[in-house]
């Protein structure tokens, strides 16, 4: 809920400090922000755009094909690094649905968790997931609605990665975790389903991105096969960036042509990083 991590806020118009009042959170200066009946809050500035945020559609994607436990081997594992620093508050960057989150925060019974998205349609379920967790609409971008060193662990899964702000709110000895695919993510799907394919170098460029505010300290790869029906395979698809670029009805004329069911190599790269002074 809000209520267990609005002390860690600020507001994303002035930077003062933010306070639960009403079903509504205020700072000193009078800017408000309203709580939806869902339990999220809308702290984009009134300049910003969602842009490129998940749509409903998208969502309801990523929710449905988290919840039958295929990535279920990356929950597992981030949850188990994340809980083994026992940390005390944890932010989700770019948390989508809050699964990982949630995952996270029943392995850390001592924490309460943020999850930070551009999307209200994932700021929506983000705020049920998990009793212990509250969720914000917020630009990855721009500088995050959270107090300076406030954060004891940033976890930032198949998401923008905004060193900066990572650097920022962490505390001095603060952990960062990072999910990415790997270039055989889907391999064997992506020529005849016309996927985008994952940059070789991907995980070369994040460690460049990073450097200067953050050191390598772990790096761990997830190598796993799901067997998906055609309907899951639209699903996966359908959560991840090549739904902007595959036709619902173009990738359903390529599946016919496959079998079905369908193996398809899951592939990813779990990366832990020490703030760096």
């Amino acid at each position: 809920m809000l209520a267990d991590v609005v002390r860690y806020l600020v507001c994303p118009v002035c930077g003062a400090d933010l306070e639960l009042v009403g079903r509504g959170l205020r700072c000193p200066d009078g800017h408000a922000f309203d709580i939806a009946r869902q339990g999220y809050a809308n702290l984009l500035p009134g300049n910003a755009r969602p842009g490129t945020a998940d749509t409903p559609e998208m969502v309801r994607a990523r929710d449905e094909f988290l919840s039958a436990g295929h990535f279920a081997v990356v929950s597992e594992r981030l949850a188990w690094n994340v809980s083994s620093s026992r940390p005390g508050f944890v932010l989700d960057a770019g948390a989508g649905t809050g699964h990982y989150l949630s995952r996270v925060l029943d392995r850390t019974p001592e924490a309460v968790g943020l999850a930070l998205d551009i999307s209200k349609h994932a700021a929506r379920r983000a705020a049920k997931a998990h009793p212990r967790c509250g969720a914000v609409v917020a630009d990855l971008w721009r500088p995050f609605p959270l107090r300076d060193g406030a954060v004891d662990t940033v976890m930032n899964v198949f998401a923008p990665r905004n060193a900066a702000e990572f650097h920022r709110v962490l505390r001095d000895d603060g952990l960062l975790f990072t999910v990415t695919p790997s270039p055989r993510h889907l391999g064997t799907l992506v020529e005849p389903l016309g996927l985008l394919s994952i940059d070789k170098r991907k995980t070369e460029r994040m460690d460049a991105a990073l450097a200067g505010y953050f050191k390598l300290d772990s790096r761990q790869e997830i190598e796993t096969e799901a067997v998906l029906t055609r309907d899951e395979v639209i699903t996966l698809v359908g959560m991840g960036p090549s739904a902007h670029h595959v036709p619902a009805e173009r990738l359903r004329e390529r599946l016919e042509r496959l079998p079905d069911p369908l193996p398809a190599p899951l592939s990813f790269v779990l990366s832990g990083y020490r703030r760096l002074e």
